[in-house]
Parts: structure tokens; sequence; C-alpha cells
């Protein structure tokens, strides 16, 4: 078995540090790859069907890597009940999907990621990639993908690891945040976290883009036609 992992604008750094980690710990060959998918037109204009592009230029760049093999996505049950695009790409590249093979939920592989003594994996919030954090149809830039992934890195380094999205919208900047955390939020909080986010949006390049706090929703930044 080989473990795999795309380096890109769109993949947190810290992502990347945490898989790197956990393969030398264990000992395990560990490929890291560029899927490219920046030097597709057709994911950075960002349509509806974005992952669709991404996920089929990674496969094209796994491919030479199991070229006697298979290739394995940790797509589980609970994912096919959502608009999924990248799951045609992987009809179409052959891949397999065990968990869903064996019939396992997220909460199911979470207590199996357990009982392995994988506990930090187990507790792991959800995190899509960087690019589903920008409004269907604005473009996907370096830029933009770098700004969400600091002011995401600094208001998790103060509030811990909560449910926390920085999407880029047409308006500008809007950093959801748990709901009953948002709700519990005084006015004095909510000003020092502003001014953070502020201050890691401006030192990258977002200096012109508005910035406010919502409640978390869960996809608000996919407009689906």
């Amino acid at each position: 078995m080989t473990l795999c992992h795309a380096v890109s604008p769109a993949v947190p750094a810290h992502a990347t540090d945490r898989v790197k980690r956990f393969a030398d710990e264990r000992d395990l060959p560990l490929h890291l790859i560029d899927a490219e998918e920046m030097q597709d037109p057709d994911y950075t204009a960002n349509p509806v069907n974005r992952c669709y592009f991404c996920k089929s230029n990674l496969y094209r760049r796994l491919a030479p890597l199991v070229s006697e093999g298979t290739i394995c996505a940790g797509t589980n049950v609970d994912d096919l009940g959502d608009y999924r695009p990248g799951l045609t790409a992987a009809d179409e590249h052959d891949v397999r999907h065990p968990f869903v093979e064996a019939g396992l939920a997220k909460a199911d592989i979470r207590n199996l990621a357990r009982s392995m003594g994988l506990g930090d994996v187990a507790e792991l919030p959800a995190a899509p990639c960087l690019a589903s954090r920008i409004e269907t149809g604005l473009r996907v830039t370096p830029r933009d993908l770098k700004i969400i992934d600091r002011v995401e890195g600094a208001l998790r380094d103060c509030l811990g690891p909560v449910t926390l999205r920085c999407r880029r919208r047409r308006t500008g900047l809007v950093i959801e945040i748990d709901p009953e955390l948002f709700a519990a939020i005084t006015k004095s909080e909510l000003a020092t976290l502003t001014s953070l986010a502020r201050h890691h949006a401006d030192a990258n390049g977002g200096s012109g883009l508005s910035l406010s706090f919502e409640a978390y929703s869960r996809g608000s930044a996919f407009l689906h036609a």
C-alpha cells in the first residue's frame, strides 16, 4: 500500500504537514504529487462541477503510480447523498471506494480509527478543499486560496478546532463559525476576531475585500443552478 497526497494551493498547509507526520510516524511510503488542477482553465473557472475537473486531474496524475494496482479513495456512504461530480471522474478512472463497498459512514470510520489507536485522526473535523470556500462562478486563484488558508489558520489558533470557514464571495470575505459559538460571542470578542482576520487577509493580498462574520451554513458558497 502506498499513500498519495496532493500538494496544492487548495490544500491547507497544515493538512499537508499532518499527512507527512502521519506517514513518518508509521514508516509508510508517501508520494506527494501536484495534481496540476490550477493549470486547468475548466477548474479555475469554478463551475458547479469544479470537483469533476479537480479529480480528473488528480487521477490522471496518480495513474502512473499504480500501473499494476488500484486507486482507492476515501469516499463513504454519507457522501453518496450529496452532489459529488468528483465521483464521475472516479468512475472514469476505475477508482474504488473501499468504505462505500464496506457500507461505512463517517461515524463508522471515526469509530474504526479510534479502535485502531488513531484518535487524532478520528477527531479531525471535516475539511473540504479550500476551493470549496470560493463562490461558484468566481475564479479560483492562488491569492484567494492563500487568504482563505491564512485567515482560517489564524482563527483556529485562537478558537481551537471549531467548525469554521472563510468564504470568498463576490461581496468580499465572509467568515462562518459554529452557530452556537457565533451566538455566544460578545461584541468585544467579535471585534478581536475581526481585527485578527483583517490583519491576515490584508497581509496576503486581501486589503480591498470587505470582511464580515456569520453563523456557519454548510455549502453556502456553492450555488447550484
